[in-house]
C-alpha cells in the first residue's frame, strides 16, 4: 500500500473522532456542561493518534522526502501544512487547558473548550480535504517506487517502536468506542 494510502486511512480514523467531536461540541453548548471524560479521550486521541503518529509520519517522513525530491519546506504545500499542524496542535492544548475548569462549571472554560473544540475541527477537515485531494497526489507523482516503499517501511516503524506495540491499534479502537461502534480489525479504517 503507498503511503499516501495508509495516511488516507488514517484520516477517515481522524475524521470519525471530528464527527464525535462536534456532536460533542453540540452537547456542551445546548447542557453547559462537559463530559471531561469523553473530551478527555478525545483530546488524548488527537494528540497521540492524529498528531504524535499521523502528522509525525507526514512531517519528519512524507514531508522530507517530498522536499529531498525538490518541494520547498518553508513556502508552499508543505510550509501550509505545517502552519496547519501548529495550529491544530495549540487548539488542541487550549482546549485541553480549559477542561478541568470547564468541568467545573467555569462559564469562560466552557466557551474556550467549545470554540477550542469548534476550530480544531473546522481547521482538521479543510487540512484532510487538502492533502488528499492535492499534496498526496503531488506526494504520488514526486516520489518513486523505491522512495514509497521506503516510507512505508519508516511508517511500520514509527508505529512500532515511536508510539509502542499496538498503540496504533489502540487508537483505531478508541475512535471507533468515541464514535458508538465496535473496534476495527486489524488494518481497517
Amino acid at each position: 500500500m503507498r503511503p499516501t494510502e495508509i495516511l488516507k486511512r488514517e484520516h477517515e480514523v481522524i475524521l470519525l473522532v471530528l464527527e464525535t467531536a462536534e456532536r460533542e461540541v453540540d452537547s456542551v453548548e445546548d447542557t453547559g456542561k462537559v463530559d471531561s471524560d469523553r473530551i478527555g479521550k478525545m483530546l488524548d486521541f488527537f494528540r497521540n493518534f492524529a498528531d504524535r503518529c499521523h502528522h509525525a509520519k507526514e512531517e519528519n517522513l512524507l514531508f522530507a522526502s517530498m522536499q529531498e525530491r525538490g518541494m520547498p519546506r518553508n513556502s508552499g504545500p508543505l510550509a501550509t501544512m505545517l502552519v496547519e499542524h501548529e495550529e491544530g496542535r495549540a487548539r488542541v492544548q487550549a482546549a485541553a487547558d480549559a477542561l478541568p475548569r470547564a468541568a467545573q462549571g467555569d462559564p469562560s472554560a466552557l466557551a474556550a473548550v467549545r470554540e477550542n473544540l469548534s476550530a480544531y475541527i473546522e481547521l482538521l477537515r479543510a487540512h484532510i480535504g487538502k492533502e488528499d485531494g492535492i499534496l498526496y497526489p503531488m506526494a504520488d507523482q514526486l516520489l518513486s517506487a523505491q522512495d514509497q516503499r521506503l516510507l512505508e517501511e519508516r511508517f511500520e516503524r514509527v508505529e512500532a517502536e515511536e508510539m509502542g506495540e499496538g498503540v496504533h491499534q489502540k487508537y483505531h479502537d478508541l475512535a471507533h468506542e468515541l464514535a458508538g461502534g465496535s473496534p476495527t480489525p486489524r488494518g481497517g479504517p
